[in-house]
C-alpha cells in the first residue's frame, strides 16, 4: 500500500487522530476540530531553510487550507534570530542559515489570530554523510527491478536515526515525434471556404523530442540502526519495477540523508504507520499524535507537527535502462502511442481524412479542431510546408496520420529544459 506524503500524512492523517475517528470508513468528518500543522525540518545545509504551515481539513475536503499572515521564526541558545518570509504556501528564512553542531534551536510561530506556538530547544544530530548510493538489480515480491540502495557508517555509533526522502529525473523521448508541426490558423473575413481555417505545416520552433521529466518521493522512509552491532547503513531507499518508463532511456535520482535523534524518528515512525489506510479507517484508532510544539497561550489547544533538526547529506546516481537491464524489454511509453499501425483498428484511430465533404466520411473538422487546441500532434503523412490543401470531393481527400499531444510533443506533460545536473 502506498503511503501518503510527510505533509499529506500531516494534514490528512492526522485530521483523522484530532476528530478521533473510531467508526469505518464514512465520507463525512463528524465533529471536526480545527488544529494547526507545522511541518519544519532544518539542517546543517547553509541554505534559506522551509517551514510549512496549514491547518487540518475533513475528509470530504479538497486539501490542506494553507496558514497564512503568520510570523515565523528559529532562534538559538546564542541569541540569533532567522525570520522566514511567507513565499507561496510556504515560510521561507529571509536569509541562508544553517544549524551547527552544539547549538541548540527553537521554533516559534504566531499566527494572524494572535495565537503562538514553540518547540522544545533541539540540537543537531550526529553529522554522517551517505558513502555511496547505488543501483541493486532484485526481484521483490514476485517483481524483476532495480533498488537504489544508500550506504553509509557512523563510528561513533551515535547517528542510528534515518530519514530518506529523494528527487528522481528521467529523460522521455517523444515515439512519434516529428520534425514538423502543424498550426491552426483561423480565417478572418468573409470567406466561403467549407474548412474553419488553414492548417499550416511548419518545421518546429522548440525543443519537443527530448524531455526531462521530475519526481519527489511520496512516502515517509526510514531505518534505524539501533539494533545492530554498529551504526553502519546499507538501506533500499527505492524500488522500480523493470517495466516502469521512468528507466526506459537515462534515470538519476538524489537519494536525501536525514539523521534524526529518537524523538524525531518515532514520531515519523508512528506517523508511517498510520498513514496506510488499512490503519487509518480500522476501529482501531491511536489518540493523538504529541510532536514536540506546543501552544503557549493554550495548553489544552492540539498541535500537530515537529520540529527536527537533522545533519543532512546526499548523494546523486545515474543509470541508463541497458546497462541496468540488458535482457529485458524496454519499458512501454506511458501513452498509446503505437510505433506502427498494423491493425485496421490502428488505422481508423489515427488515420483521418482531411477534407470538407459533408456527405462523405471527411474528418477535416476534426482534425483541426484537435489540432487548434492542442489535444493533437500532426505526424508526417504530408510533409510539404505552407498549407495543407483541403480537398472537398472523394475520391481525392488528403490522408493524415495524427497522435495524441504526449505522442509527438512531450512539453505537453514534461519540460524541454536540461536540467544543470543532468550528465548525458
Amino acid at each position: 500500500m502506498k503511503k501518503l506524503s510527510t505533509y499529506k500524512a500531516l494534514t490528512l492523517v492526522l485530521t483523522a487522530i484530532v476528530t478521533s475517528c473510531t467508526t469505518p470508513y464514512n465520507y463525512t468528518t463528524n465533529g471536526f476540530e480545527n488544529a494547526i500543522v507545522i511541518e519544519a525540518t532544518i539542517t546543517n545545509q547553509l541554505k534559506k531553510q522551509e517551514i510549512k504551515l496549514s491547518r487540518t481539513y475533513k475528509f470530504e475536503d479538497e486539501g490542506p487550507v494553507f496558514e497564512t499572515g503568520a510570523t515565523v521564526s528559529v532562534t538559538d541558545d546564542q541569541g540569533n534570530v532567522y525570520g522566514f518570509d511567507e513565499e507561496a504556501g510556504s515560510y521561507i528564512s529571509a536569509t541562508e542559515f544553517k544549524a551547527s553542531p552544539g547549538r541548540t534551536y527553537q521554533l516559534h510561530v504566531k499566527t494572524k489570530d494572535g495565537k503562538s506556538y514553540s518547540s522544545t530547544s533541539e540540537k543537531l544530530t550526529t553529522e554522517t554523510n551517505i558513502e555511496d548510493a547505488y543501483a541493486n538489480v532484485t526481484t521483490k515480491e514476485g517483481v524483476l527491478g532495480v533498488e537504489i540502495r544508500a550506504k553509509s557508517y557512523d563510528s561513533s555509533n551515535s547517528s542510528k536515526y534515518y530519514r530518506y526522502e529523494y528527487d528522481e529525473t528521467y529523460k522521455v523521448i517523444a515515439p512519434k515525434w516529428s520534425p514538423f508541426e502543424a498550426i491552426a490558423v483561423p480565417f478572418t473575413g468573409n470567406t466561403n471556404s467549407p474548412a474553419p481555417g488553414n492548417l499550416v505545416i511548419q518545421m518546429r520552433t522548440k525543443e519537443a523530442k527530448t524531455c526531462y521529466s521530475n519526481k519527489k518521493s511520496d512516502a515517509i522512509i526510514l531505518t534505524s540502526t539501533n539494533d545492530l552491532s554498529e551504526d553502519r547503513v546499507d538501506f533500499a531507499v527505492r524500488f522500480i519495477p523493470s517495466t516502469d518508463y521512468i528507466i526506459a532511456n537515462r534515470y538519476s535520482i538524489l537519494v536525501k540523508q536525514y539523521v534524526q535523534n529518537l524523538s524525531a524518528y518515532t514520531f515519523y515512525q508512528t506517523l508511517s504507520k498510520i498513514s496506510g489506510s488499512e490503519s487509518l479507517l480500522s476501529q482501531t484508532q491511536p489518540g493523538f499524535l504529541a510532536g514536540n510544539i506546543k501552544s503557549d497561550t493554550d495548553t489544552n489547544e492540539k498541535v500537530i507537527g515537529f520540529f527536527d533538526v537533522s545533519a543532512y547529506s546526499d548523494k546523486r546516481i545515474f543509470l541508463n535502462f541497458l546497462d541496468v537491464f540488458p535482457s529485458e524489454p524496454t519499458p512501454a511509453y506511458p501513452y498509446d502511442c503505437p510505433l506502427a499501425l498494423t491493425t485496421p483498428a490502428q488505422e481508423k484511430e489515427h488515420i483521418f481524412s482531411y477534407c470538407f465533404d459533408v456527405n462523405s466520411s471527411c474528418n477535416g473538422n476534426l482534425v483541426y479542431s484537435n489540432i487548434s487546441q492542442g489535444n493533437s500532434v500532426y505526424f508526417s503523412g504530408y510533409n510539404n510546408l505552407g498549407i495543407i490543401p483541403f480537398p472537398l470531393q472523394i475520391p481525392t481527400p488528403l490522408s493524415i496520420e495524427i497522435y495524441d499531444i504526449q505522442c509527438g510533443d512531450c512539453t505537453s506533460f514534461s519540460s524541454n529544459i536540461k536540467p544543470l545536473f543532468w550528465i548525458d
